[in-house]
């Protein structure tokens, strides 16, 4: 299929780039070989935790995850602001973080926009691994389309999946609002891992999350 065949292409482009970046790359055509691509690199009894990610849930991954032999956080499970910090103190010591990104540009660029920060926080310091999985839709020419899409293709259905009283939640496009419930507080960009191959990217040959 030519679409099959352009994303193969273009993730070539992009892990090659990543590489540049200090990044790990790699394809899988579909959602089945990922998941079993992004266990094969995270040995039994590591500790795993994770961001916020439709992606993830989309995919399948979450769910062979609790069905594997691994030491799992999960930051759900947190009731009270000192559950929640407890958590997070693991979750910068877990083995392995995952995550999607908002957007990577085609000459490797992860951009993030975040509204507590604990995703974006892990992805730059913390876990030793940080392993990204992102659909093809996620890709963008550079850093000026990637921030368009985070804003108006990303940020506004996460508003109303989270139940966010901002302006994108009602018009569906971004107003750059300064609002106590804005989740976008963080933005982020990742240009360079300085700790060789800690950030691992999972291209996929479809489209998932926001």
């Amino acid at each position: 299929m030519p679409k099959a065949t352009f994303y193969a292409n273009q993730a070539a482009t992009i892990i090659k780039n990543l590489e540049k970046r200090n990044m790990e790359g790699y394809y899988c055509p579909d959602a089945a070989s990922a998941v079993e691509k992004a266990l094969s690199m995270m040995p039994e009894q590591s500790v795993i935790s994770w961001g916020g990610s439709m992606t993830l849930t989309e995919i399948g991954l979450m769910e062979q995850i609790k069905k594997q032999n691994y030491v799992v956080i999960d930051r759900m499970l947190a009731n009270t602001p000192e559950e929640r910090q407890k958590v997070y103190g693991q979750t910068v010591l877990a083995d392995y973080f995952l995550m999607s990104t908002n957007a990577i540009t085609l000459d490797g660029q992860l951009v993030n926009i975040d509204g507590a920060g604990n995703r974006v926080a892990c992805l730059i310091h913390g876990p030793k691994n940080v392993l990204i999985l992102a659909g093809m839709n996620k890709v963008c020419p550079d850093l000026e389309s990637a921030f368009k899409r985070v804003k108006n293709c990303a940020t506004p259905p996460n508003t109303v999946r989270l139940n966010c009283k901002t302006p994108c939640a009602v018009t569906g496009v971004c107003g750059d609002c300064l609002t106590p419930e804005t989740i976008c507080c963080q933005e982020v960009i990742t240009r360079y891992s300085r700790i060789k191959g800690r950030i691992k990217v999972i291209l996929i040959g479809e489209e998932y999350g926001y």
